[in-house]
């Protein structure tokens, strides 16, 4: 409980008003970077890649995302792709140290070797940015549980990313 309430002053004195004027004025986002997939097949495999997503800012709380990402690794040897295409509402506190969350939904394709599935695909998430210049953020981390359906079974996988925000 203590660290919680720590935690919470930290953030709320990060978050001066000179903190969110400066970020007021930015209405897209701009998002790239390292993506780790855990992929929960059978048997469960380990994907690296690249995520890449944009949010237009309604106000500064609230957006909209698109989100793309590959994972390239291998299943039972063979060589895989996996990419999902991913779209919803995202929530910020606007400050400094930027905490987020999101929903996402969307479509995934998973391919190698000769074989191919396409499926519906949804997140949930959250994730902090840090500023570290006026327009330039690092995405500390970011954790999905990412929702997946290939080949008549669900997935229920972990993906995990950092990298760099810029704002305009």
């Amino acid at each position: 409980m203590i660290r919680r309430l720590s935690l919470f002053l930290v953030l709320i004195f990060l978050g001066s008003d000179r903190a969110q004027a400066q970020l007021a004025g930015n209405k897209v986002d701009v998002f790239g970077g390292y993506s780790y997939l855990r992929l929960r097949t059978s048997p469960a495999a380990n994907f690296n890649g690249w995520e890449l997503a944009g949010q237009y800012r309604f106000n500064d709380w609230l957006g909209g995302v698109a989100d793309v990402d590959g994972h390239y690794g291998k299943l039972t040897g063979v060589s895989s792709t996996v990419h999902t295409f991913l779209f919803g509402p995202q929530v910020s506190w606007p400050a400094r140290v930027s905490p987020f969350a999101h929903v996402l939904f969307g479509g995934a394709h998973l391919g190698g070797g000769s074989f191919s599935s396409t499926s519906f695909s949804a997140a949930i998430g959250a994730g902090i940015d840090t500023r570290i210049a006026r327009s330039i953020s690092w995405r500390i981390i970011q954790g999905d549980y990412l929702l997946t359906h290939f080949v008549g079974s669900t997935q229920s996988n972990a993906r995990i990313t950092t990298g760099i925000v810029i704002r305009f």
